[in-house]
C-alpha cells in the first residue's frame, strides 16, 4: 500500500537525530550505519522499492470510467482502488539529467535520437559522458520499467522529465535494456532482447541486430530490481526484497477480466483474506529474465496450456492494470503478463516469455492488435 510521505519524512528526521546523538557519546566510525551498507549489497540495491502506476481511476469492461465502488461491488479491486507501491516522484537536476527519488536511479533525460543495434546501444551507455559522469549503462527491464506512468498512457511517460528519442508520440519509441531473451523463441530463433515500448506501454523482444534499431535511455546507479524470494511452506512465496507475499500458485483455469478482480477480492488463503489482484509493475516485479521458461522463478507454479500453435505452453496472467490503445480512447484493456510465449494470432512466440501487453477484458470486447485471450490466470498478492 501506499506509504504516508509525511511518516517517511518524521522517520528519516529521528535517525539523523539518533545518529547524531551516538556520535556525540563517542561512537566509532564501525558503529555507524551507512547508506551505502544499508542499501546496498555489491553494487546491488538489497530493498526492491516497487513504485505505483500512476493510475488512479478504475473502469469497466466496456472502457467506462465507474466511480464510487466499494468492496463487494463488481470491478472493484482494481489498480485505482488500491494504489499500491511508492507514488512516482523525481527530480530535475537541470543538467540532462533526472533524478528517481524512490529508487535511486539518475537518467539521461533526452535520449539520442538515433536507433541502435542492441550492442551497439549497450556501447553507447558505456562510452557516455553526461553531467559530469563517465559511469553511464544500458538500464535493465526492471529499470526501465519502473518509470513507466499508466496514469493515462500515449505515451506511457511522464514526458514533464523524460523527453521522447523522437520528440513524436509513435508507436517506434522502442528502447532497448540490458535483458537478452535467452529462450530464444521469438522472431524464427533470431537473436533478441527486451525493450519498453513508452507510448505504447508495452514490453517485448526484438531482433538484437538489423533493421531501424532501437532507441536507448542511459542510466547510472546501483542495480535496481532484485528480488529475495523465500517460499513460506504453506502456498505462498514472500519476496523480501519487495515486502509483497504471493500465492504460489495461479488460480488454475482461464477467466474474464471481471471475473479475475471477483476471484481476487474473495480468496481467503493460508490464513489471510485480504489478497488482490496485483498491479502491472507489481506482477512484472516477479518475471525472472534469466532464461526459465516459464518466465519466473521455479518456487512458483504456473497451469499449463496448448497454445494456439499446438505448442505446450503457459497461460497469460491479468493485472488490475486498465491500458488503452491511442491516446483518448476507451480504457477498453487490461494488462496482463506472459510467463509462457506472448504469442501472435498463430501461436508462435511474437514478444517472448516475459512480455508484458494488454487485451481485452471480455469476450465479444474490441480486438487488440494481435487477436485476443479473453481468458487469462491470476496470481495473487498481498501487501
Amino acid at each position: 500500500m501506499k506509504k504516508n510521505n509525511k511518516n517517511r519524512f518524521s522517520t528519516i528526521i529521528w535517525l539523523l537525530i539518533l545518529v547524531s546523538s551516538a556520535l556525540l557519546v563517542g561512537c566509532s566510525e564501525e558503529d555507524v550505519i551507512t547508506d551505502s551498507d544499508e542499501t546496498t549489497l555489491n553494487g546491488t540495491n538489497s530493498e526492491y522499492i516497487l513504485v505505483s502506476t500512476g493510475q488512479t481511476r478504475a473502469y469497466d469492461s466496456s472502457g467506462e470510467e465507474v466511480i464510487g465502488l466499494s468492496e463487494g461491488d463488481a470491478f472493484y479491486g482494481q489498480d485505482a482502488h488500491y494504489l499500491a507501491g511508492e507514488e512516482m516522484a523525481y527530480q530535475s537536476n537541470g543538467d540532462g539529467t533526472v533524478t528517481d527519488l524512490n529508487t535511486g536511479l539518475m537518467w539521461q533525460a533526452v535520449p539520442s535520437s538515433m536507433g541502435y543495434s542492441w550492442q551497439e546501444a549497450v556501447d553507447y551507455c558505456n562510452s557516455l559522458e553526461l553531467a559530469g559522469f563517465d559511469d553511464w549503462r544500458i538500464p535493465s527491464l526492471k529499470e526501465l520499467f519502473a518509470i513507466s506512468d499508466f496514469s493515462q498512457g500515449w505515451p506511457y511517460l511522464d514526458t514533464g522529465y523524460f523527453s521522447l528519442a523522437s520528440g513524436q508520440v509513435t508507436k517506434d519509441e522502442q528502447f532497448w535494456t540490458s535483458n537478452f531473451y535467452y529462450v530464444g523463441t521469438t522472431h524464427g530463433g533470431a537473436e533478441s532482447a527486451f525493450g519498453v515500448n513508452h507510448v505504447t506501454g508495452h514490453i517485448k523482444a526484438y531482433p538484437s541486430a538489423g533493421g531501424q534499431g532501437n532507441y536507448v535511455r542511459a542510466v547510472r546507479g546501483d542495480i535496481y530490481g532484485t528480488n529475495n524470494l523465500v517460499d513460506n511452506g504453506d502456498g505462498t512465496i514472500t519476496d523480501e526484497a519487495t515486502g509483497l507475499m504471493w500465492m504460489q500458485d495461479d488460480n488454475g483455469e482461464g477467466v474474464d477480466w471481471e471475473n479475475a478482480l471477483n476471484y481476487a477480492e474473495n480468496s481467503n488463503f493460508a490464513g489471510y483474506s485480504d489478497w488482490r489482484l496485483p498491479n502491472v509493475k507489481e506482477l512484472q516485479s516477479i518475471v525472472d529474465y534469466s532464461g526459465v521458461f516459464p518466465a519466473i522463478d521455479p518456487l512458483f507454479s504456473c497451469t499449463p496450456i496448448t497454445n494456439e500453435a499446438g505448442n505446450a505452453d503457459y497461460g497469460y496472467h491479468w493485472t488490475s492494470t486498465s491500458a488503452r490503445f491511442r491516446s483518448g480512447n476507451p480504457y477498453y484493456y487490461a494488462w496482463y503478463v506472459a510467463f509462457g510465449r506472448a504469442v501472435d494470432p498463430y501461436g508462435e512466440d511474437s514478444h517472448g516469455a516475459g512480455a508484458v501487453r494488454f487485451d481485452t477484458k471480455v469476450e465479444d470486447g474490441p480486438l487488440g492488435e494481435d487477436g485476443a485471450r479473453y481468458y487469462n490466470y491470476v496470481r495473487l498478492v498481498r501487501d
